[in-house]
């Protein structure tokens, strides 16, 4: 029986590509000297620290094109609130959203059986294992889950005949 399954993964390495070549732009600009600004990573965690919530905006839009450069989807990203942490700095944490979420992973799962299309769905953690009887179906139902779900990065793979 065919199957795939739908799941959200972020390259690790890009995304710290992307901090690194961030961080050399933000260290090169004018408008960012004498500034403690810079990008961190963590594990699943991107803190930008700068002087002023404008300096934090400006570290997204340098960010966010590098991102998109290496082929990460920005809609992984959750943003935080900024917080002052002293003086007169400011940091913003961005959450990288990797696995499907249990929320959405049931919303899909409701998606493909309210469509009456012959398929099965079942959560598997951060995945999503959908089985159908014929290929054509499984593309019925990726084409569906793309069209509906526009908010979150999904990827599909694991496809299996």
């Amino acid at each position: 029986m065919p199957s795939f399954d739908i799941m959200s993964e972020v390259d690790l390495p890009s995304l710290k590509n992307a901090v690194d070549v961030a961080n050399r732009k933000i260290s090169g600009r004018y408008d960012f000297k004498g500034s403690d600004a810079r990008v961190e990573q963590g594990e699943k965690v991107l803190t930008l620290f700068g002087d002023s919530d404008f300096q934090i905006d400006q570290m997204r839009q340098i960010l966010l094109p590098e991102m998109t450069s290496k082929k990460i989807d920005v809609r992984c990203l959750e943003y935080g609130d900024l917080q002052k942490i002293g003086g007169n700095k400011l940091k913003q944490e961005l959450k990288v959203r990797v696995g499907v979420e249990q929320d959405l992973a049931k919303k899909i799962v409701k998606l493909l059986k309210d469509s009456k299309l012959k398929v099965q769905a079942a959560i598997q953690g951060e995945a999503i294992r959908v089985s159908g009887a014929k290929r054509d179906i499984l593309q019925e139902a990726i084409a569906l889950v793309k069209k509906e779900i526009t908010d979150f990065p999904l990827q599909f793979g694991n496809f299996r005949d």
